[in-house]
């Protein structure tokens, strides 16, 4: 089973090396791996799928809480969540099959960015089923290139009153508190 996990980290030197090392020492694999800076510069936010049962999942997310850095670790399990994959791909468009891989990318909603006489660079994100599908249904096309992001996600909202709505967000030294 994979699990999506995030760890909310000080923005430093060498946090991500400090965690994949740790996984990697405990051979935990990761299958899918982004970082970025969050609304608050002083944190980033890595997020991270890795394959195993719920006992490898409790391991991963107590050896990720001893890390000094790590100020708070998120387990999406069992939530409403929204994530995403993002993918660049050159796909050949020899033969004139330009419209063609057009009618996929519009279907898709992908994005063209990029287009030569031979081949057209697409951007598309989503979940990680709708790119496998874009990938499959482009290959008898040509694949010249492709590269992806790791998964991002975040928990959806869950309902609250006005009040609430209006209010400030917590920090993330209070929201790790919580």
């Amino acid at each position: 089973m994979k699990h999506v996990l995030s760890a909310m980290v000080m923005n430093q030197p060498g946090v991500l090396a400090h965690i994949s090392g740790m996984l990697a020492s405990r051979a935990f694999n990761i299958e899918s791996l982004a970082v970025g800076e969050t609304e608050q510069p002083e944190f980033s936010r890595i997020t991270f799928v890795v394959a195993g049962d719920d006992k490898v999942l409790e391991q991963v997310r107590k050896q990720l809480e001893k890390i000094v850095t790590v100020v708070k670790v998120v387990d999406y399990q069992n939530q409403d969540l929204v994530e995403r994959d993002l993918m660049l791909i050159k796909v050949s468009t020899a033969n004139h099959r330009l419209a063609e891989v057009r009618e996929m990318i519009d279907v898709f909603r992908g994005k063209v960015v990029d287009l030569s006489p031979l081949h057209v660079m697409i951007e598309l994100s989503g979940s990680e089923s709708k790119l496998t599908a874009f990938i499959d249904l482009v290959r008898p096309f040509g694949i010249i290139e492709m590269v992806r992001t790791g998964r991002i996600a975040l928990a959806r909202q869950k309902s609250m009153s006005v009040e609430d709505a209006l209010k400030p967000p917590p920090t993330y030294e209070e929201a790790a508190l919580q």
